[in-house]
């Protein structure tokens, strides 16, 4: 039995064979109605966002995920309450995109879906349990450093150092394999700036020398205090 809010899809449920002229039925009976073409929840149930994604992830081969400042919040790290429609940052792998029908859902929230091609698609990434659904999330080492790639556009850096605060149980294997992997020298500047400046005991077990922080200055923050350690203005 699937849970309230389980979305149905007609080739998954096909291939569990239920036909396409038995699903035609259950839509005539009013036991399933349709939310979009191949796709049917049951009747007097509305679609929801982590059963939606459940759904899609689970019935349809895909990856998507929790990601960013999402995925920490959903881990009990956050300082602050967001005020108006809340976010909801969804990652995925750079070739696969949301369906139509899923973006014109109204779960409550707005969407913001990222691209994961600077992480393996798996690496980093765990299972949880929401609302009865289990769903895809980023771990809170990879999630942090996905924050600070939607940083400053998307996330204040003074709020994402608060968050670093608390981040006191990270683990160094996962972050030295994260870190060397990740590409974006921003990200890994000020990763190593927050760390440094929290004073995390984990910090002391990377090892550095692996982790390329390329060349040159870089300004995250317009008028923004310069590190000469990291070579980055910061606020």
């Amino acid at each position: 039995m699937q849970p309230a809010g389980s979305l149905f899809f007609a080739s998954w449920m096909y291939q569990n064979g239920i036909s396409y002229e038995l699903q035609r039925r259950y839509r005539q009976s009013q036991w399933l109605m349709p939310v979009a073409n191949g796709v049917m929840i049951r009747t007097g149930q509305k679609p929801t966002l982590y059963g939606s994604l459940s759904s899609l992830n689970n019935q349809t081969d895909k990856h998507f995920y929790i990601s960013a400042l999402s995925a920490l919040e959903l881990e009990g790290y956050s300082h602050y309450i967001p005020m108006g429609r809340p976010q909801v940052v969804i990652g995925c792998s750079r070739n696969e995109w949301l369906p139509k029908w899923f973006e014109k859902q109204d779960f409550g929230v707005e969407i913001l879906k990222v691209s994961s091609e600077n992480f393996a698609d798996n690496l980093g990434i765990t299972n949880i349990k929401q609302n009865d659904f289990e769903i895809l999330l980023s771990s809170p080492e990879r999630a942090f450093l996905e924050c600070l790639n939607l940083a400053p556009k998307y996330y204040n850096l003074v709020d994402l150092y608060y968050i670093m605060e608390q981040l006191t149980t990270l683990r160094p294997e996962l972050l030295q394999i994260l870190l060397e992997q990740n590409v974006t020298v921003k990200v890994k500047r000020l990763f190593l700036y927050m760390a440094e400046r929290a004073n995390h005991a984990w910090l002391e077990i990377l090892d550095l020398s692996k982790i390329s922080l390329g060349y040159g200055k870089r300004a995250i923050v317009k008028n923004g205090v310069y590190n000469s350690k990291y070579h980055t203005s910061v606020q």
